[in-house]
């Protein structure tokens, strides 16, 4: 797809791309980030967003074509940095205090699913912050929806739910790592004593 166009999916365009990215970002309970990681970046689209509130930004894509021009849009970025990788094989060190996977999930089979899950959790510090978006509709290559994959992620150990959005079109989850013993991190309010 990315040989015919520099942007198959319309990332840049649609509004119900923007929109979706600025939920995405708006979802995330704390204010500023230190360590994201972004896998599937395609574009660089929702890198751009994440960017404006983590001090440092790992995005990746299988696909050189999309590495490059998400490199290309976030240029003037040094604190980003996208490159080639293949999941679940080459997940990076992290730990990270953000892991974003949006529109990625439902290309794993069921084996690769878990593999990705176990090295998301395992590489979240302890009340890190985990956000799935996941398009809810049936399509050929994909093996699940945003409803499926939502019954996973909650059953996933090590994850607390957080936030839990559900349109026709999609599903946006939040999740924080918990920590030893099961112990979940504060909400937003109770952060700032409102509860």
């Amino acid at each position: 797809m990315y040989r015919a166009s520099a942007d198959p999916w319309h990332l840049a365009e649609r509004w119900y791309e923007r929109r979706k990215y600025d939920l995405t970002v708006a979802s995330l309970p704390l204010p500023r980030y230190r360590n994201a990681f972004e896998p599937a970046c395609s574009v660089g689209e929702l890198t751009l967003r994440l960017a404006e509130r983590c001090d440092r930004v790992l995005a990746c894509d299988r696909v050189g074509t999309a590495v490059e021009a998400a490199r290309r849009r976030t240029a003037h970025l040094p604190h980003v940095d996208v490159e080639r990788l293949v999941l679940p094989h080459e997940w990076p060190d992290g730990p990270f205090d953000l892991v974003v996977l949006s529109e990625l999930l439902y290309y794993f089979d069921a084996a690769s699913l878990r593999q990705v899950l176990d090295h998301t959790v395992r590489s979240l510090e302890e009340g890190g912050t985990l956000v799935t978006v996941h398009w809810n509709h049936p399509v050929p290559e994909h093996l699940g929806t945003g409803t499926t994959l939502a019954e996973t992620l909650t059953a996933t150990p090590g994850l607390s739910p957080l936030a839990d959005h559900r349109e026709s079109d999609f599903v946006l989850q939040v999740f924080t790592r918990t920590g030893r013993g099961g112990s979940v991190p504060l909400s937003p309010a109770a952060r700032e004593g409102l509860v």
